[in-house]
């Protein structure tokens, strides 16, 4: 009788294959908005748009800067990507929502009130190109209907 002598190599790579696949993507970076492959529908696209994340799981920190017909606007979020509710406030009031991986992309979904109108907003973040891209598509909820948008970023 032989015994079949598998590779060592062969075997690692195969116990590896369940921790590579379970890795979440990073988000960490400066992220500068690429207009030309941003879609804002309804809305007046900004000029410019920074976000400067630290992603340290399940932990993310935010800061966005942008500019446009308002002027220059920075708000800084905090969010955990374990589905726990958080609060965020920001200059327009209080944001409310939850922030969950859907295998490698994260799901942010927010509620807020702006003058009695209440918006809800799903984010849905995915990396690209080896992680030098980001798109964001989120869709906005409003008594006046649903629309939706795409903000790219370029990793600096």
């Amino acid at each position: 009788m032989h015994s079949i002598r598998r590779p060592t190599w062969l075997i690692t790579i195969a116990l590896l294959i369940p921790v590579w696949a379970s890795a979440k993507p990073n988000f960490s970076g400066e992220w500068v908005m690429n207009a030309a492959k941003s879609d804002f529908g309804p809305l007046p696209a900004p000029s410019r748009m920074v976000r400067t994340i630290q992603h340290d799981e399940p932990n993310l920190h935010i800061k966005n800067q942008q500019t446009g017909a308002q002027g220059e606007i920075t708000t800084e979020l905090k969010y955990t990507t374990d589905g726990k509710e958080w609060t965020n406030t920001t200059r327009a009031g209080e944001v409310r929502g939850t922030c969950k991986w859907e295998g490698e992309t994260l799901v942010v979904e927010s509620r807020r009130t702006i003058q009695s109108i209440e918006i809800v907003q799903t984010d849905r973040w995915t990396l690209g190109e080896n992680g030098k891209t980001m798109k964001v598509e989120s869709v906005l909820k409003t008594p006046q209907g649903e629309f939706s948008l795409r903000i790219a970023f370029d990793k600096q």
